[in-house]
């Protein structure tokens, strides 16, 4: 990637939590800027599970795009959680720890796909390995395509 503030390069890593810009000059901000610089790109709103985009015509394929995380929980959170399954129900610490890295995957995958300068991302799909006990891989991918909306179609 390259920041869009000094012109360097940097890890295409960092570019989840930072958008457009290098973590130098991301911890160089206000917390203003820092919103702004964390923006999600427009890419977001074009993901689907399909492999179409009604009102939109698929003009070229970029290629499979990822985002991969790897987690493990804390002995603290596996004691809460053990706690919780004593009284039964929704286990809230591994729901709010699945669902934090199901969204880390996703957004590493979408700014895969803008790296590619995708316009959508088609056919979206998750997987989890357990890679030892206690570590997940979770696994968000799909095909990056560039799109253009479809002459009198819902996005025209």
């Amino acid at each position: 990637m390259r920041c869009k503030v000094c012109g360097r390069d940097y890890p295409s890593l960092y570019h989840f939590k930072t958008a457009d810009v290098c973590i130098g000059c991301y911890e160089g901000m206000d917390d203003a800027a820092r919103v702004k610089a964390a923006l999600p790109a427009g890419i977001f709103q074009m993901t689907t599970t399909a492999f179409t985009i009604d009102g939109y015509r698929i003009v070229k394929s970029l290629g499979v795009v990822r985002g991969i995380t790897v987690r493990s929980r804390s002995v603290f959170g596996t004691i809460g959680a053990s706690l919780q399954t004593i009284v039964g129900g929704n286990i809230t610490l591994f729901s709010e720890l699945c669902e934090q890295t199901r969204s880390e995957a996703f957004e590493m995958m979408v700014n895969h796909a803008v790296e590619r300068g995708a316009s959508a991302v088609i056919g979206v799909r998750y997987d989890a390995t357990e890679i030892m006990q206690g570590v997940t891989e979770v696994l968000c991918y799909g095909t990056a395509v560039a799109v253009e909306p479809v002459e009198g179609g819902p996005a025209a």
